[in-house]
């Protein structure tokens, strides 16, 4: 599964938090993207959508809440991701700030700012800050004033002309209003550019706290999401467009920033319920998944979980085994060991060890996601395939299962991502795992398919015999 995109005008939807602007960003897209949740602050990264505005398209940007500025906040370092010297967990300013910081780059990336404001509540005072900022900042903001659910509210919503910007009355929750504020969208966007890549979509998981988001900004080059050492700073999906260096071509890829998948019984809320649906679904749409461990810690009970969920969704698999320069030699290679140890079923997947803090082996990452959607896109030709086969079955015969040997007729790839093979036997109830786990490791051995998971399919054919 590949996608594309492209070079196109960028919109930003900024606003304080608990205004709408997911809910907004959500109806523009025309499908559930951002989480919506009435509690303040669940956005906290740029969350960008395609949206197709008549003969064009724009990206969307949905942002976390700006609160204004108080004492201290402006002295917060942003720079890199946060400062590593702050307890965040004690000082959740830290968190605002970070966010406050990941608006800043999209209001300086945009070609056009939505401004989301609650014709409800009435102006604010962070809404009179807001709207300064964005007057400082010179772009082009059209004012969407959400929860206008009415005539009545509509009427209200005018009052924020003050703010000097066109003001746009709408709904989210009943759709109304957007006709008029997609049409001067239409009017101030300039034209896109042309440039269209394909992407490998690369889901980036693993349990909180590993290192994900910094991974991601490594692989970006930017300030791309937030990095934080609390635990679950990450609640949303974000997909990341990169370009990267693929051999002597560049290559696009669109990865996938997750939340850390808990164990069921550290699920705490309604967030963190949908930060796991979310991270689930992005297995699910993948290419290819990255699976995170930390290698301070070694792998655990629960990267067993979240790789045998990879496993079985047949997504094409690499480990990387993150901070690395945070082990002695001793711990890495006791590391490595456990990692064989606890994960035998994915010894199919090649390893990277690598550090997203320094950025040791970071390119060997991109390499392997291109060698590992190379492998799960690879075809076998039939002759050849039955030839080992039937070499593997020479060597070690099926047991026998009351009574009578299981035989192989024929076989042949029907599919791939995930690569399929049927064979046809003479009965596949005696068909043990045992020994499709060797016939798995004799086709690997034969023809690699490294990362690649394989799916046998065995149907019943009498012999010819």
């Amino acid at each position: 599964m590949h996608e594309t995109f492209k070079t196109r005008p960028m919109v930003a939807i900024i606003g304080r938090p608990n205004v709408g602007k997911s809910s907004i960003f959500n109806r523009l897209a025309g499908r559930r993207i951002a989480i919506v949740h009435e509690e303040p602050g669940v956005t906290r990264d740029r969350i960008i959508c395609t949206i197709r505005l008549k003969e064009r398209r724009f990206d969307l940007v949905d942002t976390g809440g700006i609160i204004p500025p108080e004492a201290g906040l402006e002295d917060v370092k942003t720079g890199g991701g946060l400062d590593k010297s702050v307890d965040h967990a004690a000082n959740p300013r830290v968190i605002e700030a970070a966010v406050r910081h990941q608006v800043d780059l999209a209001l300086r990336e945009a070609n056009a700012v939505i401004f989301v404001a609650d014709a409800r509540a009435g102006m604010l005072a962070a809404d009179e800050k807001t709207a300064a900022l964005l007057h400082k900042s010179g772009q082009t903001v059209l004012l969407a004033v959400n929860k206008a659910d009415n005539a009545e509210l509509d009427f209200h919503a005018h009052d924020f002309e003050k703010f000097g910007f066109p003001v746009f009355p709408v709904s989210a929750l009943h759709n109304r209003g957007f006709e008029a504020l997609l049409a001067r969208l239409a009017d101030v966007l300039p034209s896109g550019a042309d440039e269209v890549i394909s992407g490998l979509r690369v889901a980036i998981v693993g349990r909180p706290n590993v290192g994900k988001s910094l991974l991601i900004n490594r692989l970006a080059r930017s300030e791309r999401v937030i990095v934080s050492s609390e635990p679950g700073t990450t609640r949303d999906s974000i997909a990341v467009p990169v370009m990267a260096k693929s051999g002597a071509q560049r290559q696009g890829y669109i990865l996938i920033d997750t939340a850390g998948l808990r164990a069921a019984k550290k699920v705490k809320d309604a967030v963190d319920s949908f930060s796991q649906q979310r991270t689930r679904e992005s297995i699910d749409y993948a290419d290819v998944v990255a699976l995170v461990i930390d290698a301070t810690t070694g792998p655990t009970a629960h990267d067993k979980t979240i790789a045998a969920h990879i496993l079985a969704r047949k997504k094409g698999c690499l480990l990387v085994v993150n901070k690395w320069d945070l082990t002695p030699a001793a711990s890495q290679k006791a590391c490595l060991a456990a990692l064989h140890q606890e994960l035998p079923f994915m010894d199919f997947a090649p390893v990277i060890c690598a550090s997203a803090a320094t950025g040791f082996n970071i390119g060997r990452i991109i390499e392997t996601i291109n060698y590992v959607s190379e492998q799960n896109r690879e075809k076998i030709a039939t002759g050849m395939l039955n030839r080992i086969l039937k070499t593997a079955g020479e060597h070690f015969q099926p047991p026998l299962v009351r009574g009578r040997r299981l035989k192989i007729f024929y076989a042949t790839q029907t599919a791939v991502q995930p690569v399929t093979f049927l064979i046809f036997v003479n009965d596949p109830d005696k068909m043990s795992l045992t020994y499709q786990r060797y016939l798995e490791g004799s086709l690997r051995k034969a023809f690699g398919l490294e990362g690649a998971p394989l799916v046998f399919k065995f149907r019943k054919r009498e012999s010819r015999e």
